[in-house]
């Protein structure tokens, strides 16, 4: 039996949509041509890691990000939004029969039913919004649940990892509220330490980690440590699971993470009383993963091993359960 899989973060549309953005815009954002997809991929079957083909047989919602790089202008972000959300827009339209927008509960669950891959609509690095805040509101409006508001550089609304000490920007505390104000959820991957803090203090609503695992087991700064993992949980958040090599172990390039290597981070936050939090946040098509977690494909075969390590209702919620029952709460 298939579990169904809600997926917080991965960056498969915004891959699939570069042949539609400016050139000006690709070069800004440091893209090689040789990173982008052939002309003519669509979500019903690419050859990237999710699609509706790769996913076939998994009940499946996807979190499909427009991820904003550092190099760009808010005029550039404005611009890149528009094209993927227009391309996820016409992907639903085109495929009706293998792709479901989802805006609410009530469509994740409809897309569940049919077998259809739900497309969630997210942004990463929400730089659009320290021009001008009503971007929250239009985006919202498009049906964006989710937004973080950094990647690894000093930004307009927050900082990554590549700056450890700088916290949020003016601009990024009033999008926190007024992301709130919207429903939109906060979240906190890519945030460095001094902006999670921030974060906890301004903070009214829940939020997510869409893509970090515990620091405690591999020590990579994107991973959460063991206060932020357990501020998420108190205030009724989720934790997605990256599968990037370099967030599961020390040193990926001595030997490929495992089985066993994803399972520990895992099992360190049931140790925090995490089963009501931890979550799936892929980054399918945003990094290197393990060979066996390579694509959506992969992920029936996952369901087995973890089923048979953690039992078949922890298993259910880790791989969509959890994720679902904290949107259709706080977002939905």
């Amino acid at each position: 039996m298939a579990y169904p899989v809600f997926d917080l973060h991965c960056d498969t549309a915004t891959m699939l949509s570069l042949r539609n953005v400016p050139a000006d815009v690709v070069m800004a954002a440091g893209v090689p041509e040789a990173f982008i997809p052939a002309a003519g991929q669509d979500l019903a079957a690419s050859s990237l890691a999710v699609s509706a083909a790769a996913a076939d047989g998994v009940p499946w919602l996807q979190c499909f990000a427009c991820f904003i790089p550092d190099g760009l202008d808010a005029e550039q972000g404005v611009s890149l939004w528009r094209c993927i959300s227009a391309y996820l827009d016409e992907q639903v339209h085109v495929h009706p029969d293998a792709l479901a927008a989802v805006r609410s509960g009530a469509d994740a669950r409809s897309a569940i039913a049919t077998g259809r891959l739900g497309v969630v609509k997210t942004i990463e690095n929400a730089r659009l919004f320290a021009d001008d805040l009503e971007w929250v509101h239009r985006c919202a409006q498009e049906g964006v649940c989710m937004a973080s508001l950094s990647w690894n550089a000093r930004g307009p609304l927050a900082s990554g990892h590549d700056d450890e000490d700088a916290g949020l920007t003016p601009a990024g505390r009033d999008a926190v509220r007024r992301m709130e104000a919207e429903r939109m959820v906060l979240d906190v991957s890519h945030l460095n330490d001094a902006c999670f803090d921030e974060v906890t203090r301004i903070a009214q609503r829940p939020f997510v980690a869409s893509h970090s695992n515990a620091r405690a087991v591999c020590g990579h700064p994107r991973n959460l440590t063991d206060a932020q993992f357990c501020e998420i949980r108190d205030r009724g958040g989720i934790v997605g699971l990256n599968y990037c090599s370099d967030f599961l172990v020390d040193d990926p390039q001595e030997a490929e993470p495992t089985y066993d290597d994803v399972c520990t981070h895992i099992e360190h936050w049931l140790d925090l009383g995490g089963e009501r939090v931890v979550a799936l946040g892929s980054d399918f098509d945003g990094c290197e993963t393990p060979s066996w977690l390579a694509d959506a494909s992969r992920l029936e075969a996952f369901q087995e091993q973890l089923t048979k390590r953690f039992g078949a209702q922890l298993c259910g919620a880790l791989c969509g359960g959890n994720a679902l029952a904290f949107f259709e709460a706080s977002a939905w």
